[in-house]
């Protein structure tokens, strides 16, 4: 499959190696074509692996991931266009963090919105689907990093879109248990989750760190 990758940060870097190696075809974007952390990303991921625009990147998917700041996503989704995504898949995995008053960082958003909602308003020709939020980059594609089985959500206002992202969480990534929370509406959980993903990571100094839905 193709993919585009939004984002050079460690998200896009690591999700983009990972499919990569099971086999897909990935192209990372950025602002500007040879952006220098996708370059050095495509010399050491080999010849699946190309970079480009956000544009360039959106259009090379088949299935699209949203890996940047999630104040910062809607500007970087025009940019890729909206013809780029209309009819895909858009893995939506950013977070509303706001560090303008330090650390630990707010939501911009959170409690009636959602940067998934803002996404699928604006558009509403592709299919998001929220998940992997919750997680470090790490762990979200190699959840055995945390002993024991533990939980990834997901949400999104189209039921084959989360199927087929479903499937890849758990076949490509080794997700056991993956929750669906039902519409787009759900990314405000998701993301509202940060909060205390951030507190348990203080207070335990790992990054490696999830809960598991018990019932």
């Amino acid at each position: 499959m193709r993919i585009g990758i939004l984002g050079t940060g460690e998200v896009g870097k690591t999700l983009g190696t990972r499919l990569v190696t099971l086999g897909d075809n990935v192209r990372m974007g950025s602002r500007i074509a040879g952006n220098e952390k996708a370059r050095e990303w495509v010399k050491k991921s080999g010849d699946q692996a190309s970079e480009g625009t956000f544009a360039d990147a959106a259009a090379h998917g088949e299935l699209v991931f949203n890996c940047t700041p999630g104040m910062a996503s809607l500007e970087v989704l025009n940019a890729a266009g909206s013809t780029n995504l209309s009819g895909k898949i858009l893995v939506d995995v950013s977070n509303p963090l706001d560090f303008s008053k330090g650390t630990p960082p707010t939501l911009s958003v959170c409690n009636t919105d959602s940067v998934g909602e803002q996404i699928q308003r604006a558009f509403p020709a592709a299919k998001v689907v929220k998940t992997l939020n919750t997680v470090t980059a790490m762990v979200m594609v190699n959840p055995a990093l945390i002993p024991g089985v533990h939980t990834m959500f997901v949400s999104g206002n189209d039921s084959a879109a989360k199927a087929e992202v479903i499937n890849l969480l758990k076949s490509g990534f080794g997700w056991k248990e993956v929750m669906d929370l039902g519409d787009i509406a759900g990314a405000r959980a998701q993301e509202m989750f940060l909060p205390l993903w951030l507190r348990l990571y203080m207070t335990l100094q790992t990054p490696n760190v999830n809960i598991r839905v018990v019932r």
